[in-house]
């Protein structure tokens, strides 16, 4: 595949427990990935076996050991695992997207604010901004009467729908989704897999843990298999699978 969005080559990442005298948890090793433009890659494996560790190490939340995290920021590939900070924070505010499976509450700060502050520095005025993010949580079935609440007193499935609008409003080409519709009804997956589509029809590349296998049949171009790194496996021992043909 010789254009890409987002590749990882050789990616390795080890845990060091540090309650438990030092000892070193290995999670990835030799990840090779590459997701394309217009493409959604679902990765799969059992529970525990590093896909939310992959996830977050795309996003830059974890440093790799070793390998590379190839994204293409501003028409250039940029290597996130030898990126300083700055460059990291360039490549989440302008290429990136994450949608994690909570939404971290800030209080006092109304839903329609959090959705809205993603797109400060990127243009809209800050009535467009607050105007968009008001489209974004109605397309969500969040009523107008909740856009100036704090999201602390939602439910579940409403703070994950005003974690899926900060992570979709944006319009990022690069967007790592960890279980984007766990906790909503039927009514609001169907929203979300729209959403999907309509990303990955605009050219976003997409990563995405998802654990509902109707959900995954529809988002899914390709799954990409993520298996659990053996403790006791050599240095040089194969882990996590090549991607798929």
């Amino acid at each position: 595949m010789n254009f890409f969005s987002l590749r990882t080559e050789a990616l390795t990442k080890t845990f060091t427990l540090h309650l438990r005298g030092g000892l070193r948890l290995p999670v990835l090793r030799g990840v090779d990935l590459t997701v394309a433009p217009g493409e959604c890659v679902v990765l799969s494996g059992p529970s525990g076996a590093g896909k939310s560790t992959l996830l977050r190490a795309l996003y830059g939340n974890y440093r790799a050991d070793s390998g590379r995290i190839l994204v293409r920021h501003r028409g250039e590939p940029i290597d996130l695992v030898t990126a300083d900070p700055r460059a990291i924070l360039a490549v989440r505010h302008e290429t990136i997207g994450y949608v994690s499976q909570f939404l971290r509450v800030v209080p006092r700060v109304s839903a329609l604010d959090i959705v809205a502050e993603v797109l400060t520095g990127r243009g809209p005025s800050p009535a467009e901004a607050a105007e968009r993010a008001g489209e974004m949580l109605l397309s969500l079935n969040i009523p107008r009467r909740l856009h100036g609440i704090p999201p602390a007193t939602f439910s579940g499935g409403e703070q994950q729908r005003v974690n899926l609008a900060r992570g979709f409003i944006a319009g990022h080409p690069i967007l790592l989704l960890d279980e984007p519709t766990a906790s909503l009804d039927a009514e609001n997956r169907e929203v979300v897999v729209r959403m999907i589509e309509d990303a990955k029809a605009r050219g976003a590349a997409i990563v995405a843990i998802c654990h509902d296998p109707d959900t995954r049949d529809r988002i899914a171009d390709r799954l990409f298999p993520v298996v659990p790194v053996q403790e006791t496996a050599p240095e040089s021992a194969p882990g996590n699978a090549k991607e798929d043909a």
